[in-house]
């Protein structure tokens, strides 16, 4: 072995020391330490290995590969959330946000990935720097992104493993590949989306646990093989320029179609499409029928016997016909009835329950949806 590479995985394993000293003895470094601690280890490598220029001439291809890729992702996790749900994330578009996470994450990326792609281009090839630059990496990303982890029992390491350990591996792998192959932009490009799109984003579809850890184990390495077709190609630049265009603009109806669908059935917006799960309300509503809800928690008074409304009931939305509207002490109280139902329904419906006014009936096409669920 060269010295230079003797030199490199000293480097590379007092800095997984310090990490792994960091996360199970002293917890000192916070976000901005680490920020700090990283601009520190590329002030060091400077001075002992010196720095490379990013020559690669095929790096806006690969940044295009990336963002087509990826909206192919969006697309069809965003679909999966038709199913799975979604859930609101917190607003992170204020200044102790901006300043506290989301400035810190992107900083970090940056000085992380030219970190890897100078450890790697000192590499010269060697399998075992690449693989000490990518364990390097994969401590540093559990460290910063995950904190310190505690284990109260076997399914929280599980846990840690499945949604964690996994995820990272894959995106470590994925990201020394691009790094080795095209430089650290486009590596820089794939980190930000994959690490900020939980806090920019509003609308985030709601998988379990082993759906979640399933994605992102294996959103890396589907990547990994579209980026290994690519470099099999004929790379010349225009010509992939033109392809790649033409495949973003393909995507573009795709996208629309899919944030149409989440705005209305993700039930954070005004109107909220909602799959008729039984028969309760033939023959104006079938099973398998999708309704759309607009949203009126305090019009009570508005509506009228023989309107279809949409009520909360036990956490249960339940879409069925006003029967009858009576006034008690001063408080509207609205009894509804199914269709297809010999009697009444037994609870009365108050103006909290309310949780919609039922405008638009589209037939049949959520029976894929209520077919799945009674699996």
């Amino acid at each position: 072995m060269k010295k230079g590479y003797i030199k490199l995985l000293t480097f590379e394993i007092v800095i997984i020391a310090i990490l792994l000293l960091n996360s199970f003895v002293l917890s000192i470094l916070n976000r901005y330490i680490y920020i700090l601690f990283l601009a520190i280890i590329l002030v060091f490598f400077k001075i002992i290995f010196g720095f490379e220029k990013d020559r690669n001439r095929y790096w806006k291809s690969i940044c295009l590969e990336v963002i087509i890729y990826l909206l192919i992702f969006f697309l069809a996790y965003y679909l999966l959330g038709l199913f799975t749900g979604f859930y609101k994330t917190i607003n992170y578009f204020n200044f102790r946000s901006i300043r506290d996470i989301l400035t810190p994450i992107v900083i970090l990326i940056i000085l992380k990935e030219i970190l890897r792609y100078m450890m790697l281009k000192k590499s010269e090839g060697s399998k075992l720097s690449v693989i000490m630059t990518t364990i390097l990496f994969i401590i540093f990303d559990i460290t910063f992104f995950a904190g310190s982890q505690h284990f109260q029992n076997f399914y929280d390491f599980f846990v840690f493993i499945a949604t964690i350990l996994l995820p990272y591996i894959s995106k470590n792998v994925i990201g020394s590949y691009i790094s080795i192959h095209d430089g650290y932009k486009p590596t820089i490009l794939f980190y930000l989306v994959m690490e900020l799109y939980t806090y920019v984003i509003p609308i985030i579809p709601n998988p379990n646990h082993y759906i979640y850890s399933l994605i992102h184990l294996l959103v890396p390495f589907a990547l990994l093989y579209r980026l290994y077709i690519f470099y099999k190609r004929d790379r010349d630049e225009k010509i992939e320029s033109a392809k790649q265009s033409k495949e973003i603009l393909g995507l573009i109806p795709c996208t629309i179609i899919i944030g149409i669908l989440v705005y209305f059935t993700s039930g954070y917006f005004r109107y909220h499409a909602i799959v008729i799960g039984s028969g309760s309300m033939v023959p104006a509503l079938y099973k398998g029928d999708v309704v759309l809800v607009e949203k009126k928690h305090n019009d009570i008074e508005k509506l009228e016997v023989g309107q279809v409304i949409a009520v909360n009931y036990e956490n249960t939305i339940i879409v069925h016909r006003i029967a009858k509207k009576i006034n008690v002490e001063g408080q509207t109280i609205i009894y509804t009835k199914g269709d297809a139902n010999n009697n009444i329904d037994s609870y009365k419906v108050t103006k909290e329950m309310i949780y919609g006014l039922v405008n638009v009936r589209i037939p049949y096409i959520g029976f894929l949806p209520v077919w799945l669920r009674n699996l």
